[in-house]
């Protein structure tokens, strides 16, 4: 009953504050497909399968070889609901994180669990904290909801200028948004630096930490916030199978936080169901470490064959370590959208400090290839 009751005030609130918004997994996808750019808005994003896809950040080497037998032999149970299976998978995730099942949230992807958390902040009242430009599902939904988004610019290097992210907190800021390393620009924060900023910063208000591309890093590097989720700080680390496991089109992600925290997100959550298919891939995907150091090592290797091409055009670009790598846009961003298009190929275009910006998914090597080559094209 106390689960109905809630339901019925956070229809109410959304009514009020929504002002008609449907509330579903849509807006997440349509807030996440929406236009970044000037550009995007008058050329349009389209994603059609004949383009080569270097605007989304998905790993072209995936799903492994474990996960797509995973699938195949879960078939059997595709039937039935998956509830004991999620539950299962929760302690699973729980023993990798060091904490119990309670501090666990699966979504449909980290990208649910970034608009119910942004949604939370908007019916409840308050404001969201980030860097700009940063992967701005949350912000995007928490002001769909009637919430603030206050923005502090990257440095000059385009990654968290965290001495102002500190200094531009607020008394009704309901959550800081850090995502490392940085979607658009694959940028890093030095660790025991982002661990201090999360540590004090979560003394007066919740951090969200999104480390959807982590995986990217090599294992010595991968310094997660969990410790401090463990040690009982205010702070969320989101994790997502989308990315370096390959499994973007079977959405399946999660977040870890202090219980209270998962309750409070969770009660926005209307009866999320994980398919069969993708707890399947999920669970044989954790640990595969071959497959992850294969894609770690040929993402690496395309993206520095980019980066030595940027180098050659004399171009400046942000240290990407994860599959994205940002840059100033050489050309008029609608053009630019519209000629790699023509040659076969889907970039993104942003805005940023009044200038247009490249954004470009790192492909396999033999894709980048023919996109420098497209590309050159372009802009000449």
């Amino acid at each position: 009953m106390e689960k109905m009751l809630s339901r019925r005030n956070w229809l109410r609130s959304a009514a009020a504050f929504g002002a008609g918004i449907p509330l579903s997994l849509v807006i997440a996808d349509e807030l996440m497909a929406a236009p970044v750019s000037r550009a995007e808005q008058l050329h349009g994003i389209n994603r059609p399968g004949k383009l080569i896809r270097l605007g989304s950040n998905e790993n072209p080497y995936g799903p492994s070889p474990r996960a797509r037998e995973a699938i195949r032999s879960a078939i059997t149970e595709y039937n039935r609901y998956s509830f004991t299976e999620a539950q299962e998978f929760k302690k699973v995730l729980a023993e990798k994180e060091g904490v119990s099942p309670d501090h666990i949230l699966l979504g449909h992807g980290s990208g649910e669990l970034l608009a119910l958390t942004g949604m939370s902040i908007g019916l409840e009242g308050g404001a969201v904290l980030s860097a700009f430009p940063t992967f701005r599902t949350l912000m995007d939904y928490a002001v769909r909801f009637n919430a603030r988004w206050d923005k502090v610019d990257l440095d000059e290097t385009l990654t968290h200028n965290l001495e102002a992210m500190a200094s531009a907190v607020k008394p009704d800021t309901k959550i800081i948004f850090v995502v490392n390393p940085n979607n658009p620009t694959g940028t890093i924060v030095e660790p025991s630096r982002l661990k201090s900023f999360c540590e004090e910063m979560s003394r007066k208000t919740i951090v969200y930490s999104d480390e959807a591309y982590l995986e990217f890093l090599e294992p010595a590097q991968q310094h997660s916030m969990v410790e401090l989720v463990r040690s009982g700080h205010n702070v969320i680390v989101s994790r997502t199978f989308s990315k370096i496991y390959g499994l973007a089109g079977l959405r399946i992600g999660y977040i870890i936080a202090k219980p209270e925290i998962i309750q409070k997100i969770g009660r926005y959550q209307a009866g999320a169901i994980i398919n069969q298919a993708a707890l399947a891939a999920a669970k044989a995907s954790l640990g595969d470490t071959d497959f992850m150091n294969l894609t770690r090592k040929k993402n690496a290797e395309a993206r520095d064959y980019f980066c030595k091409y940027l180098e050659s055009k004399k171009w400046f670009y942000g240290k990407s370590h994860a599959n994205v790598v940002f840059f100033p846009a050489p050309k008029d961003g609608k053009t630019i959208l519209e000629e790699t298009e023509r040659r076969g190929f889907q970039i993104r275009i942003w805005d940023y400090q009044n200038k247009e910006w490249c954004r470009v998914s790192i492909g396999t090597l033999e894709e980048m290839k023919a996109f420098t080559k497209a590309f050159d094209e372009v802009i000449s």
